[in-house]
């Protein structure tokens, strides 16, 4: 599946259904008062967030959603079934803009699993003219029409939601890495701009297996990222939604002179891209270490103590120093999520859609 993060889509409500005109007509009852009954009334269009969704893909190729009519009413104060509501599943993480007539707005952020939102309610059934009779007027041959239901164009932008996003610049074997500590199998090669699109890797904890750490793999950051250069305009959106970043440079892009420039290049992206996001908690990590001599590695790491800098120096190839990083990675989600809360990741499968008796699912699959 190809990743798509931002989609267009246009979501319409039920009509109402259209009340009955009738009288009652029985043996022995010629003129019988009015009976007409209530049309029912249309489907709303609700939004959920679905964590089994990880791609606005399908939304490129199906545009058009709309819930159920209300039947209309019928003779016998019969009322008119209501139109089945429409739930629309979405990946966690989801921005739903709509169009009014002001301008754009933000109508729902599904951060968090299984959020419901309502976009659209269905239109109001029409009375029947059982609802019209009374001293004056004993025999009303007229009853309501359904009212229509919303009518919404939404923008669907995506940010992923993670527990630390992976950044660097390309080519410094942040795929290697998040396939070491996860589940994950990004592809991997020898070349720059390997991954073109966001991985989600899972760390589960041995001792506590409902604990879980999620990282985003972020495409590789450039100079110049933040006016669209390379593949970073477009991803750095996603670093927005986690709660610390891992920052990996290759040891093969350190020079001795000013080693610690290839930190502060991609840093000065995110600065320009969003301040808030240069002053996010970082953990620094050199990566690539079994390409150097022994001396060279030893020399950095002096140089990294002198200068009051932690940096964990690893190869994720080999599986060397992998250990206490991730370790530190633990400790420092669990300090973070007591601190804010806001963030929250949830890879268990979403609710049963039991406590919505009268809704239609749609998972925007084909």
């Amino acid at each position: 599946m190809r990743f798509v993060d931002e989609a267009k889509i246009l979501v319409k409500a039920g009509k109402g259904g259209r009340g009955c005109m009738s009288f009652r007509r029985e043996k022995f009852v010629p003129r019988g008062g009015p009976d007409g009954g209530d049309g029912g009334n249309g489907g709303s269009v609700y939004l959920r967030a679905d964590n089994r969704l990880l791609s606005l893909y399908d939304f490129k190729f199906k545009k058009i959603y709309e819930a159920q009519n209300g039947k209309p009413g019928e003779g016998r104060q019969c009322d008119g079934k209501k139109g089945a509501d429409l739930v629309i599943g979405l990946p966690v993480g989801t921005l739903v803009y709509a169009e009014g007539q002001d301008g754009e707005y933000l109508l729902a952020d599904l951060s968090e699993p299984d959020g419901i939102v309502l976009a659209a309610r269905g239109g109001r059934g029409g009375k029947g003219n059982e609802h019209f009779k009374s001293s004056t007027m004993r025999a009303p041959r007229f009853a309501q029409p359904g009212e229509p239901g919303e009518e919404l164009t939404l923008r669907l932008e995506l940010k992923i939601l993670a527990d630390a996003g992976l950044i660097g610049m390309p080519n410094a074997g942040k795929s290697t890495f998040i396939s070491r500590v996860s589940a994950a199998r990004p592809k991997i090669a020898a070349y720059p701009f390997t991954t073109l699109t966001p991985n989600l890797g899972v760390m589960i904890d041995e001792v506590d297996p409902e604990n879980r750490l999620v990282i985003a793999d972020i495409p590789g950051l450039i100079e110049g990222a933040h006016l669209g250069q390379g593949l970073g305009h477009r991803f750095l959106k996603h670093v927005e939604r986690t709660r610390f970043l891992v920052h990996m440079l290759s040891i093969e892009d350190i020079n001795d002179d000013d080693p610690w420039a290839g930190f502060e290049l991609v840093n000065e992206e995110l600065r320009r891209f969003d301040p808030e996001l240069a002053q996010r908690r970082q953990v620094e990590v050199i990566n690539k270490i079994d390409l150097v001599p022994q001396e060279r590695l030893q020399a950095l790491m002096a140089r990294a103590a002198r200068d009051k800098r932690q940096i964990y120096f690893i190869s994720a190839k080999d599986k060397t120093g992998l250990e206490p990083l991730v370790d530190d990675l633990w400790r420092l989600k669990d300090d973070l999520a007591r601190h804010d809360p806001l963030i929250h990741f949830n890879m268990e499968d979403p609710k049963d859609t039991e406590e919505f008796p009268d809704i239609e699912v749609e998972y925007a699959r084909d």
